[in-house]
């Protein structure tokens, strides 16, 4: 009968195995993979830095929601006296992480065409009539079926009590990756698609402060443009702004000349109807970019899949006459423009970022949360502009004296790296890490 082996008989077998030269495995397993980009990290590339403020560490601490903030939504919430609302934002939370992207016509077509052929080799003469009901019976079970949400005033109020802390968390992230490595960048105009309740501005105005004098918030609905502004108010509809220089519009603007230095848009592509209307938009928010374009999904295989064929259009640059000749290239997190080898592996894989946070504090929204979420920010210029550093992309696996690391490389590729402290240096605290951090190596 098998017996438990604890931390003495792995001692024990230790000791034998130095005694007959046998090297421990973790010595066997440290090595670094071939082709990842390295750095010789005994040169003096830290100077006198700490190896804990190394830049490639990008970790952003659990994010605060203004206190402000705190207070509008919770006084909004208050004077609502919406029944059973935990259960609602509940429900709205799942339904909004489950959801699908809206089948193509082609597809469904397709589809359509594979089932009335599965049909036709088991029917008869008097089956044939009822082949059409079939058809349609079975890709109505078979397929997704998209909603386009509609934001009254009742399900604006419920996504704030959902979505506001979560939203302000992701993009928080995403601007402390432009301010960390680029702190020099000062943007003065700001433009967020699909704006919802304001998230991003505050997010913005956080991370920037004063240097934005001018924020403009599209969304079609105009119960969540009211909602915003009341937020800002302070939950009411009168009294200024706590961030001056706000606008809102229910339509992106007409004339194609104006740029803004940031362009936003936050879980806004997925509520689109059809690819045709990504790809419009896209376009359209890549002609409004003057420095950076910022887009952001949840963190699913479907939120990813679509980010990368928005990073794809950008850097395609198929556009006719643009009136921004400047060429598009990925800032983060990708170290290149390559197709994602996320996506083209045998087990395709979102590639996430995880963003501790602390809620706004509902009654039943108390403890620290995390919010997942995948992002691609594309910018205007050459590559050569941007540090072309590895990136983890899953969850360090750390041994004794030494940790794995998933990585995606400058060459496209994914990397799978044994790091020790004996080959590597001091650094071996570098890639322990979140997914997404960057990795110097």
């Amino acid at each position: 009968m098998a017996t438990a082996r604890g931390p003495a008989y792995l001692l024990i077998l230790g000791r034998w195995r130095r005694r007959l030269g046998i090297a421990p495995q973790s010595r066997a397993l440290a090595a670094i993979v071939p082709g990842v980009s390295q750095v010789d990290n005994k040169s003096d590339f830290l100077g006198k830095r700490s190896h804990r403020r190394h830049p490639g560490i990008l970790q952003l601490s659990r994010v605060q929601v203004p206190q402000v903030l705190v207070d509008a939504a919770q006084l909004l919430l208050l004077e609502s006296s919406m029944p059973k609302m935990e259960k609602q934002v509940q429900a709205l939370n799942n339904y909004l992480w489950s959801r699908h992207l809206p089948v193509e016509p082609e597809e469904l077509q397709r589809r359509a065409v594979h089932l009335e052929k599965k049909f036709l080799e088991n029917a008869d003469s008097c089956q044939m009539e009822k082949l059409c009901g079939e058809v349609l019976h079975a890709l109505r079970r078979t397929t997704y079926h998209w909603q386009e949400l509609s934001y009254n005033e009742g399900l604006s109020l419920v996504y704030m009590a959902a979505r506001l802390d979560g939203g302000f968390a992701a993009v928080s992230r995403a601007f402390h990756e432009i301010q960390a490595r680029l702190p020099e960048f000062q943007p003065q105009t700001l433009m967020d698609f699909g704006s919802g309740t304001g998230s991003v501005t505050w997010a913005a105005h956080s991370t920037w402060g004063q240097s934005l004098r001018e924020y403009m918030c599209v969304d079609s609905s105009a119960a969540m443009l009211e909602l915003a502004e009341k937020l800002l108010k302070g939950g009411s509809g009168s009294g200024m702004p706590y961030v001056p220089g706000v606008f809102f519009r229910q339509f992106l603007p007409v004339s194609p000349k104006v740029q803004f230095d940031v362009v936003v848009s936050a879980f806004s592509l997925s509520e689109l109807p059809s690819k045709a209307n990504r790809t419009d938009v896209v376009q359209t928010l890549w002609r409004k970019t003057g420095h950076f374009l910022i887009l952001v999904e949840n963190g699913t295989k479907a939120g990813h899949s679509l980010l990368m064929d928005a990073r794809d259009l950008v850097l395609n640059g198929k556009e006719k006459a643009p009136l921004d000749p400047r060429p598009g290239f990925v800032f983060a997190p990708c170290p290149h423009e390559l197709p994602c080898p996320q996506l083209t592996a045998s087990k395709p894989l979102a590639c996430s970022f995880s963003q501790a946070y602390h809620p706004i504090p509902f009654s039943w929204n108390k403890k620290p949360k995390e919010e997942k979420f995948s992002m691609v920010i594309l910018a205007r210029g050459s590559p050569e502009e941007a540090n072309r550093w590895p990136r983890i992309t899953q969850p360090v696996l750390k041994r004794p004296r030494h940790v794995h690391c998933h990585l995606c490389c400058p060459d496209g590729h994914m990397q799978h790296a044994v790091i020790t402290a004996r080959r590597h240096g001091i650094c071996i605290a570098v890639p322990v890490s979140a997914p997404g951090e960057i990795v110097y190596l």
